[in-house]
């Protein structure tokens, strides 16, 4: 039987994918409609027109939360991408050093816990992919995951992991990384977003 992980996204990572704020509700004598923006900050403000009511731009606002919640996530990508730009040669050495201790620890911990053997376990600077998995169970990390959100670092992986048993993408792969990791499809998505800013 395969276990699954904590995956949490929304509860369990507080720290990393905090919910959003309560909107702000401004009424304009000059609009139309309601209208949602996310501010470069985080804050969500909804515009009520002037024949508007409150509880209706509060409907309007959850009619409008996966929206809300995508444009929040892609500024805290946006902000982690430049921070991790920004970084000095003492910090980007400091969180090698830290991936290099981390990451295969809890790579380890992740194998044995699917009852999984990993040949070896090796810490890169890899430029275009996160990790890697070789015929002879042979894992690469890249060592940015180390200054990733838990659940994504955790969902690359177990990716990895997971083709000790199924070494392709097919849809029997994707089953096996379905079932150790139920919000993988967030991670992906994350993952691409952080890669085309």
């Amino acid at each position: 039987m395969q276990q699954t992980l904590p995956f949490e996204l929304h509860a369990g990572h507080a720290t990393e994918e905090p919910a959003a704020t309560a909107p702000e509700f401004v009424r304009h004598p000059r609009a139309r409609r309601y209208v949602v923006r996310v501010r470069a900050d985080g804050t969500v403000r909804v515009t009520i027109p002037r024949w508007g009511s409150k509880r209706e731009a509060a409907a309007f606002a959850e009619e409008q939360r996966p929206w809300i919640d995508r444009h929040i996530a892609r500024l805290r990508i946006q902000r982690n991408r430049q921070a991790s730009e920004q970084l000095s040669d003492g910090q980007r050495q400091t969180l090698r050093a830290r991936a290099k201790r981390e990451l295969p620890l809890r790579l380890l911990a992740l194998a044995e816990s699917f009852g999984l053997r990993v040949s070896r376990v090796t810490v890169r600077n890899q430029q275009s992919r996160w990790g890697s998995c070789s015929p002879g169970g042979h894992i690469c990390l890249n060592w940015r995951l180390v200054a990733m959100p838990d659940w994504i670092r955790d969902y690359v992986i177990v990716h990895e992991l997971m083709h000790l048993k199924q070494l392709n993408h097919s849809r029997k792969f994707w089953k096996l990384v379905a079932a150790a990791c139920p919000e993988y499809q967030a991670a992906r998505a994350w993952l691409r977003e952080y890669q085309q800013l």
